[in-house]
This record gives structure tokens, sequence and C-alpha cells, in this order.
């Protein structure tokens, strides 16, 4: 029998940010989190190459928006 907690549910999972925003694709859906707070949600529009940077298409009618890594942001998945 496996110790409670020691598993992660598949929600608990997808909740979990990502370490590298490089393994997103395009059409991905998304959350944005800073300070605990979720900021921006929308679908993955566009990664650089080296994971740094994130464009995304919020749902409604916000514009795209960018996203920096080093800006502190966290990235999981919705």
């Amino acid at each position: 029998m496996k110790a409670r907690g020691a598993v992660l549910t598949r929600r608990s999972a997808q909740q979990a940010p990502l370490a590298n925003w490089a393994e997103l694709r395009a059409e991905d859906p998304i959350e944005i989190v800073k300070h605990a707070q979720v900021i921006a949600a929308g679908r993955v529009e566009e990664v650089s190459l080296s994971g740094n940077v994130l464009w995304i298409e919020a749902d409604g009618t916000e514009p795209r928006r960018l996203f920096l890594k080093s800006d502190g942001v966290l990235v999981r998945r919705a």
C-alpha cells in the first residue's frame, strides 16, 4: 500500500507548474500564475525555442499576451 500523498492524482499533476515551457505545444490550454493568483488563462499560441518566452491567445475578447519566465510567472496546464 502506498503512503497517502505519495502518488499525484491526475488533477494535482495538471496543476503543478511546468518547469520547462518548451514542453508546451500550440493550442494547449494553460493558466499563468503569479503570487498564487491566476493572472491569465488561454491557449498557447507560440513558445520560444529556449522556453523562456510564451505567447497565449486569451479566451474571450482580450488580445494575445506575452509572458517571460524571467518575470517570475508560473505556467500550469488548465
